[in-house]
């Protein structure tokens, strides 16, 4: 008999995710006890949660959430940053030691802001200026790895089944007025830390259930760039798609959606003038970043949240409402389990986006 963690299930991992549009701050335990429902769709390899809004007295500056192998790896990166930016705060972030996390490396936290002249003399806005630093920390600086650099957010993962994740990171001490939550089913790439979920680059982060076909492709495309994918996960080339389409190159997530998950000519071709015109353009000008094979993704970004599934609808999604908050999951019992009396609920059709923002009062 095969043990627990060793059964290959094709359509496992878990996401869920918790918007509130009015800007309300709300504990981490609500997600804590969505993503728990789905403890089978996970094998104990990876689980982690992103949140935003939980920084309010830091939300001018860049959050890092960095692990390192070894004290000399964090000594060099803290050079490495100390040259860059202004470190505003640093320390060990809190966790709650427990046996079904171990083997933690070290987990540091710093909220820095990119030196006034360096910034000057570099011609690049601080958003382009800390991306480049961040991703050169993970490609160049052995045993180090930045796992969130945005504002007013963070990044908490680990190898572990989700729930543990939370306790760990004592996940119930944080606010925020949105969350999404992973447990991984790795079954082409490893299980450790930096390759759990969610992966981020700036206030971008991804959740994602399923697998890349054209991982290969997508990672040639994108690397051509500037973004290295070196943390073993197809996850990864996501998150670094939707920062060049949007920060780069101007793209709502709306449009986003229409690159990754395009429609097929043959939808294309019943259309309208204007946009089959429209449709045609993102397809044919992004044609490499279309992303093919199964996915369910969460995406969460400052001020709001984006849920897609692939064209065909592989892998479930499920979306409710209640009053001004929004729930995503893979599975309805881990929306009722936090809300058993939702106003709607639905199931997003394939390569439709849904996309929920912050009301224009709770904006920030």
């Amino acid at each position: 008999m095969k043990k627990e963690g060793e059964v290959r299930i094709s359509s496992g991992c878990a996401i869920s995710g918790i918007f509130c549009r009015n800007g309300k701050r709300i504990t981490g335990e609500a997600i804590r006890k969505s993503i728990a429902v789905m403890h089978n769709r996970s094998n104990g390899l990876g689980g982690g949660f992103a949140a935003y809004g939980i920084y309010p007295q830091y939300s001018d500056f860049f959050a890092l959430h960095i692990f390192y192998d070894s004290q000399s790896a964090r000594e060099e990166t803290e050079r490495f940053l100390d040259k860059r930016f202004d470190i505003i705060n640093l320390s060990k972030i809190p966790v709650r030691q427990t046996p079904k996390i171990p083997d933690p490396p070290l987990i540091w936290r710093y909220f820095i802001t990119p030196l006034p002249h360096l910034l000057q003399d570099s011609q690049l806005d601080e958003d382009e200026y800390t991306s480049r630093a961040m991703l050169r920390i993970n490609d160049s600086l052995k045993g180090a790895y930045v796992v969130s650099c945005g504002k007013d957010m963070g990044v908490f993962k680990a190898v572990g089944y989700p729930e543990d994740v939370a306790d760990f990171y004592r996940i119930e001490e944080y606010e925020g007025y949105s969350w999404t939550a992973h447990g991984r089913y790795p079954t082409n790439t490893p299980g450790w830390w930096a390759g759990s979920h969610p992966f981020s680059l700036l206030d971008l982060t991804v959740v994602h259930n399923g697998e890349i076909s054209s991982y290969d492709a997508n990672r040639r495309a994108v690397e051509m760039y500037g973004y290295p994918c070196n943390l073993l996960t197809d996850t990864e080339v996501i998150t670094y798609i939707l920062d060049y389409l949007t920060r780069k190159q101007g793209l709502t997530l709306r449009e986003c959606s229409r690159v990754i998950a395009a429609p097929f000519w043959t939808t294309i071709a019943i259309k309208d003038e204007e946009e089959r015109s429209r449709l045609s353009y993102l397809r044919k000008m992004y044609s490499s970043f279309l992303i093919t094979g199964p996915f369910s993704i969460l995406v969460g970004f400052r001020g709001g949240m984006m849920a897609l599934n692939d064209r065909l609808k592989l892998r479930s999604l499920v979306a409710a409402e209640k009053g001004g908050t929004v729930y995503f999951s893979s599975e309805e019992a881990a929306i009722r389990v936090i809300e058993d009396d939702p106003d709607r609920v639905w199931a997003p059709r394939g390569g439709e986006a849904v996309i929920v923002t912050l009301d224009k009062e709770a904006a920030v």
